[in-house]
């Protein structure tokens, strides 16, 4: 009976997991698809699996920088950014307005002509 019951077998997939995010784990392999003796593709293919202070200390911190993962980065715009648009859109409605009133309608030029 004891050996049904493994209390350290309950933390082993914690532990695996807290070495892998500390040394972090690389997966790398190549796809190559011939069709006589001629390569038609290649797929090389990358994973590096670690914990953000790892990835950090080896010098990859793309997400620092990506203006989509950043608060500098479009959608996150200031209360100020957000009146300038606003101001534009007043603006081009107006002009259009102006522009419909000023442009005669296709039935209106059709009686003029006659």
């Amino acid at each position: 009976m004891p050996e049904l019951v493994n209390p350290t077998r309950s933390h082993g997939l914690v532990d695996i997991l807290d070495r892998v995010l500390d040394k972090g784990l690389v997966i790398a392999g190549d796809i190559k698809i011939n069709l006589a003796n001629v390569e038609l593709l290649t797929i090389q293919i990358r994973l590096l699996v670690c914990s953000i202070d790892k990835a950090e200390q080896i010098g990859l911190n793309w997400w620092r920088n990506d203006p989509r993962l950043t608060a500098s980065g479009p959608g996150a715009g200031t209360l100020a950014e957000s009146s300038d648009v606003e101001a534009r859109l007043a603006r081009i409605e107006e002009q259009l307005t102006r522009l419909a009133l000023a442009v005669p309608t296709t039935g209106a030029a059709k009686s003029t002509r006659k």
